[in-house]
């Protein structure tokens, strides 16, 4: 299990997770065997690079081949080390796409004989130069193949996502599970009157817990509050 949220406010930005670690196994002739451990004191909020305001927060799975995930990003972390100093310009698009270029070569190399490959998925956020605000970029590698980076939410937006295990979260926030369009399209309704079914329960259901105005410990608090609902849930 895994809840990986990110929370943006004016006054800045909340990176918040668990720290349940998934660990896949396969058989020699690559067969997924399915999850071997489960361990409660990973690491999956980074860093990534010290002295510098930039962040990750990761789910999916725990390691890639014999690396865990932390291991990557302090590895990473050194590539990005030497490329920054203090008159560099930072780009939070640039490192978004040099990180996921990273991980996606070495998820390739570690899992490139596996029939079913395991799914992983970062946010990279932080505070471009001469950004008052903060941007967050998304990206995800889903049976093998990367998605993005895609921009989350750009410097002037504000909001909170969440990724891995959404069913607390989404419930309590947006008012419905997010199995309710699996169990829409069951009983026969169509596409078309599900989307206006969703968008109009979101509209009229969601809580506004994330106002830009929020002080940043309120935004602290809300954080671990969720991570906490999940883990209990």
């Amino acid at each position: 299990m895994t809840i990986a949220i990110s929370l943006k406010v004016n006054d800045g930005l909340v990176l918040a997770t668990d720290s349940a670690s998934t660990i896949y196994a396969q058989t020699p002739d690559g067969n997924e065997i399915g999850v071997a451990y489960v361990y409660e004191n990973a690491e999956k909020l980074f860093n990534l690079c010290k002295g510098y305001p930039i962040g990750v927060i990761t789910w999916g799975t725990g390691a890639i081949g014999q690396a865990s995930i932390s291991s990557l990003t302090r590895d990473f972390r050194k590539i990005l080390t030497k490329d920054l100093s203090s008159d560099t310009n930072i780009s939070i698009e640039e490192i978004s796409k040099k990180f996921s270029d990273y991980i996606h070569h070495k998820y390739d190399q570690a899992f490139n004989k596996w029939q079913k490959k395991p799914s992983i998925g970062f946010i990279v956020a932080g505070y471009s130069t001469d950004k008052d605000f903060a941007e967050e970029w998304l990206f995800d590698i889903v049976e093998g193949k990367l998605n993005g980076p895609n921009l989350v939410r750009g410097s002037q937006d504000i909001g909170m996502t969440w990724n891995g295990e959404p069913e607390a979260i989404s419930r309590l926030l947006i008012g419905y599970s997010n199995s309710l369009y699996l169990v829409m399209k069951e009983i026969g309704i169509d596409d078309n009157k599900i989307q206006n079914i969703l968008l109009n329960a979101k509209e009229k259901l969601t809580v506004p817990f994330v106002v830009s105005a929020m002080p940043i410990q309120d935004a602290i608090d809300l954080a671990e509050f969720l991570v906490g609902t999940t883990i209990n849930f």
